[in-house]
């Protein structure tokens, strides 16, 4: 694969999960918009992260059946026709449906992360994921900046009108740029869907490593859905332009992602994973302890986006060890539960913080991270790892 490739492949990621934050930095001017309450507009980026995992499930194996490139070039339009659903809504129920539609059309990231992986050598595998999960996470925290920023300026639908531009840009770069694929696999639909059942019966690396991962992304999901309530709070008052630039913070700890990848390539990844939770942990102290102090938010920040990334890929290294044919189905799955804890995350953390504020979201965070703890010490290790 030549660099450009791969830096193509890199944005487009980060483009596509952007998709899914936009609305976190926006919930208190939707409620504002829509005169709803902060528990009922908690539902978007539940039902953004439901739809992303419904999508992951039913459609993201299609990569080991069809021609990868003209799928994600198909979702790539289904993705700007639910962009565009998103900005004309006219009240909180079309908003939630087109919210959930466009979770489940914008996967390119993740038909794009086992393209790539079976595109390059063995060695390089973790430095190629590091450097392309680098650009999806970055891409998911310049989302709340951009959104922020512009949700003050612009109101929150300019925000999707910017998002399904984007969107039909980088569609035509993938079009010039990536190769065709030969399908890896050839089955019925039906005979696919049921390869995910024998795959995660088979792999306990693969269900290990998707309970890590929905459980770390979860308490990151609490964390970003509820920050602009506590920003909007004394002794912030802040407005959505400011939560956005938290998102420039979490860059610092989102860079590190090649450093992780080339780590879990030369030493063990699940060592690597282990040092993520712990990393991810600390983070939530941080937040505890110094959750009304800016510099204590700055801090967290930075020790969560780095934790959760060093997760992300050092798991996603971990899955690539297995056997190669099934790489969308493997990652599919792994995904898949990743969402459903950022989902999971998302709701009980709106719910810790309307009854218990910044201590009920902490709380929540803390229990899906000791969750996490307990998998990983019961766990197992592929004879890769040993």
């Amino acid at each position: 694969m030549k660099r450009r490739l791969i830096w193509i492949m890199a944005v487009t990621s980060g483009a596509a999960a952007a998709n899914l934050y936009y609305n976190q930095p926006l919930l208190v001017i939707i409620a504002q918009n829509f005169q709803v309450s902060a528990r009922e507009v908690g539902l978007i980026p539940m039902l953004t992260q439901i739809g992303y995992a419904v999508g992951m499930l039913l459609l993201v194996p299609l990569g080991d059946l069809l021609e990868r490139r003209r799928l994600i070039l198909t979702m790539s339009g289904v993705t700007t026709i639910a962009l565009l659903a998103t900005a004309i809504s006219p009240n909180l129920i079309w908003l939630s449906i087109a919210s959930l539609m466009t979770g489940i059309a914008t996967i390119s990231a993740q038909l794009i992360i086992p393209f790539a992986a079976q595109l390059v050598k063995p060695q390089e595998r973790g430095k190629v994921v590091g450097i392309i999960m680098g650009g999806l996470l970055i891409g998911i925290l310049l989302a709340r900046t951009v959104s922020g920023f512009m949700g003050a300026r612009f109101g929150w639908r300019a925000v999707y009108w910017l998002a399904s531009g984007i969107t039909i840009v980088l569609a035509v770069a993938l079009s010039r740029t990536l190769p065709k694929s030969k399908p890896s696999l050839r089955a019925s639909y039906t005979g696919l869907m049921v390869s995910l059942f024998t795959l995660l019966r088979e792999q306990p690396v693969l269900r290990e490593a998707s309970a890590l991962g929905a459980m770390c992304f979860g308490a990151f999901s609490a964390f970003w859905s509820t920050l602009a309530f506590l920003l909007a709070q004394p002794p912030y008052h802040y407005g959505s332009e400011v939560t956005g630039l938290f998102g420039l913070v979490g860059v610092v700890g989102a860079t590190a992602a090649p450093v992780v990848g080339r780590i879990a390539d030369r030493r063990s990844p699940r060592l690597a994973v282990g040092l993520a939770i712990a990393i991810t942990a600390a983070s939530f102290v941080v937040f505890w302890l110094f959750g009304y102090q800016i510099w204590g938010l700055i801090i967290g920040v930075i020790l969560l986006d780095l934790g959760v990334q060093a997760n992300q890929v050092s798991n996603q290294v971990r899955i690539y060890r297995l056997p190669p044919e099934a790489h969308s189905r493997l990652n599919a799955l792994y995904i898949t539960f990743y969402f459903i804890g950022g989902a999971l995350g998302s709701v009980l953390g709106t719910l810790g913080w309307s009854h218990w504020h910044w201590n009920g979201v902490c709380g929540t965070a803390g229990v899906m991270l000791l969750t996490a703890c307990v998998v990983y010490l019961r766990g197992v290790k592929s004879k890769a790892e040993t």
